[in-house]
């Protein structure tokens, strides 16, 4: 490790903008090939066609869409404004909480491992992508510059292994389950990635980091493959607490005679008949698992930068052979937080694929409402498991349904009865039901992501919103719109840093209840015909039929609501989980 010298650079410099957000085409530059042991190579760089072979001939390193942000640069002004609140996050590394301080003042620079693409995700992926969606919101809240990327892993065993099934070309069938995934994360109100790099596009930077490996005495080539050499490594060990002698070859790493040391893992896997594969100084193949995050995460954060984040289940042995390879190819490599999501669980067993006990975020929001599938996954704190249930996801599409019903009527009282001056005070109680609830958002949100905290703290504004509009006592309050619309602003804000806003509140309240209604196997004319019934059994004094109704609706769902008005109806918990849940608690 002594002989460390050079450090891998990033690829590219990120200009920032005012426009956050915005996308712009940027070609990688043929400079980046100076890095290179071989630059003639690494220009040449190609994807062959082989003969009876749809694979299609082209560049690995293509035009990208990308976001403007600024840079995460150590040429930065350290004398910029930079965030006041403190935030406290978990460090896998250390075992410990701990205050963050980012390396470059204001600047945040995050990595977080995205998808193998060859399937549907799953909400056990949903959580990962949700959990640093609100990190990256409330870094943002907190005035941070943050350059968040999220690769896709586009060129893997799985994928070949799927489009073989198929019989389908792999980088096409990759591509249109990375579209999927957009989809998806479009569904859940994930705010885009600054950068999305696909590993088929970064053959070069690849190429480059297994050469310096290789340079530096740390990995060995085997008939055309390249093996990561663990005993090399002083640190291999240190984010899992594993000792070396208890390693064994990790998850898609096959167990292979040809290795100095079981846990040896590849950095370049030689080509097989029939699978896709670029050129290399080593021959013909293609990149290792692990590899490709190590080299993306440096082509734009750098070796050395403040978050990489990713599932429990990436500690080992993923994120652990990240950290043996980034060394190995810069010593100075160099990742101040690491941090991980718990489990999604169905009877306690993790979610995934490989047990075929997973649900996909199609399937669930085919019956629940994305926005309620966001409120399950934030209910409980990220580190912590969560056991897949229908009675927290119908919990989670109920406390969904009450907090924009809540906002929309306030937004229609507002209407009719506009604020009549701005310069009026709110009254001095609505003022501190606001600060209060400010400052368990904050310390909440501060303390290590504490979501459901911060969805509990929302029942007292929604409550007092909900006298203001509803009760005789409520009406007769005096600047009693302007305590609405200050207690709307700020849970607006809040839901905001949450991912909870919706583009319309009455739009989201519709979709609610469409989906109670598919869960019910009712549509909308049966549920006015039965409450048409109830009403005449009212009417004829049968208070049992009227009973009977409403007690067969609850059981699906559907809550019936009387008023002077006449009677409506909202989607609700449904009576046997209801009692489902009494008994467990």
């Amino acid at each position: 490790m002594a002989a460390l010298l050079k450090c891998y650079r990033p690829v590219l410099s990120l200009n920032s903008t005012p426009l956050f957000g915005s996308k712009k085409r940027i070609e990688l530059q043929k400079y980046l090939c100076k890095y290179t042991n071989n630059r003639s190579f690494s220009e040449k760089l190609l994807f062959r066609k082989k003969k009876n072979s749809s694979f299609i001939f082209r560049r690995c390193i293509s035009s990208f869409s990308l976001p403007n942000q600024a840079s995460i640069s150590s040429n930065s002004n350290p004398e910029q404004d930079v965030p006041k609140s403190d935030l406290w996050i978990y460090n896998t590394m250390t075992r410990q909480k701990e205050l963050f301080k980012p390396k470059v003042p204001g600047k945040v620079g995050m990595y977080v491992c995205g998808v193998t693409a060859y399937d549907l995700s799953h909400i056990g992926h949903a959580r990962v992508y949700v959990s640093f969606d609100v990190l990256f919101r409330y870094l943002r809240y907190l005035e941070y510059e943050v350059c968040y990327v999220r690769n896709f892993t586009d060129v893997d065993d799985k994928i070949i292994a799927r489009a073989k099934e198929l019989g389908e070309d792999p980088l096409r069938l990759s591509k249109r389950y990375c579209d999927e995934f957009h989809h998806d994360m479009e569904y859940l109100h994930c705010v885009p990635p600054t950068v999305e790099p696909y590993v088929s596009d970064h053959m070069v930077q690849i190429i480059d980091m297994i050469e310096k490996i290789l340079d530096n005495g740390c990995a060995y080539r085997v008939d055309g493959d390249v093996y990561f050499s663990v005993e090399k490594s002083p640190i291999y060990g240190q984010l899992s607490g594993r000792k070396l002698e208890d390693n064994r070859a990790g998850e898609r790493v096959a167990v292979d005679s040809r290795k100095k040391n079981p846990a040896d893992f590849a950095l370049w896997k030689s080509a097989k008949e029939g699978e896709p594969f670029w050129e290399s100084p080593w021959g013909p193949g293609r990149p290792g698992w692990h590899i490709e995050c190590s080299a993306m995460s440096a082509a734009y954060l750098g070796h050395t930068f403040d978050i990489h984040g990713g599932g429990m289940d990436l500690i080992f042995p993923h994120h652990e052979n990240e950290i043996a390879q980034s060394c190995a190819a810069c010593n100075k490599s160099n990742i101040s937080y690491w941090m991980h999501n718990g489990f999604v669980t169905v009877d306690s067993e993790k979610m995934s694929k490989s047990l075929g006990n997973f649900f996909t975020i199609r399937q669930v929001i085919n019956l629940y409402h994305p926005l309620a599938l966001r409120i399950f996954l934030m209910g409980t704190h990220y580190r912590s498991p969560i056991n897949y249930s229908d009675v927290l996801l119908e919990n989670a599409s109920d406390r969904a349904f009450y907090i924009y019903q809540t906002l929309h009527d306030s937004e229609q009282l507002m209407r009719q009865q506009p604020i009549a001056s701005q310069t009026k005070p709110i009254p001095d109680d609505t003022a501190s039901c606001i600060d209060k609830f400010r400052s368990d958002f904050k310390s909440s949100m501060s303390d290590d992501l504490h979501t459901s905290v911060v969805l509990a703290a929302l029942y007292d504004p929604l409550k007092y919103m909900n006298d203001l509009l509803h009760t005789r006592k409520g009406k007769k309050r005096q600047r009693r719109i302007e305590s609405l619309s200050a207690l709307e602003k700020e849970i607006r804000s809040v839901l905001s840093v949450l991912g909870m806003m919706p583009a319309s509140y009455s739009e989201v309240l519709q979709q609610l209840r469409e989906k109670a209604l598919k869960r019910a196997a009712l549509t909308e004319d049966e549920v006015q015909k039965k409450i048409s019934a109830r009403n005449l059994a009212r009417e004829n004094k049968e208070y049992e039929n009227s009973d009977a109704i409403r007690k067969e609706l609850a059981a699906l769902g559907i809550a019936l609501m009387d008023s002077p008005d006449g009677t409506i109806w909202r989607p609700t918990v449904p009576l046997a989980l209801q009692e489902q849940q009494s008994v467990s608690t």
